[in-house]
This record gives C-alpha cells, sequence and structure tokens, in this order.
C-alpha cells in the first residue's frame, strides 16, 4: 500500500491561504486609497497621473 504524502497538499494549502491574505491586503490598500491608484486585472496597483501632469515632466 502506498503512504499518502500530506506535505504536498500542506504546501498547496499554505500557498492557498497566503494569496488569499495577499488578495485581501491588496483590497485593504485599494479600498483605502480609493482615488489615487488603479487596480490592474493582476491585482497589481499602478498609481494613476492625469495626462496634463506626465506631458509637463
Amino acid at each position: 500500500m502506498v503512504k499518502k504524502n500530506y506535505s504536498i497538499e500542506k504546501r498547496q494549502k499554505d500557498i492557498a491561504k497566503k494569496k488569499k491574505q495577499e488578495e485581501k491586503r491588496q483590497k485593504k490598500l485599494n479600498k483605502g486609497a480609493s482615488g489615487e491608484s488603479e487596480v490592474l486585472e493582476d491585482g497589481v496597483t499602478e498609481p494613476s497621473t492625469p495626462a496634463s501632469e506626465s506631458e509637463t515632466t
């Protein structure tokens, strides 16, 4: 009989938990700075700058 490898399951669980915590953290940051940054599709935030401000520099 083959022994089940629980370490793989534990690692996958830990990765899922960390991913969920990171998503929560990003959501909190975005909620607090709602007008200051844009949320990209992958969850990374990018500061939004007006077009006139970027042209003058």
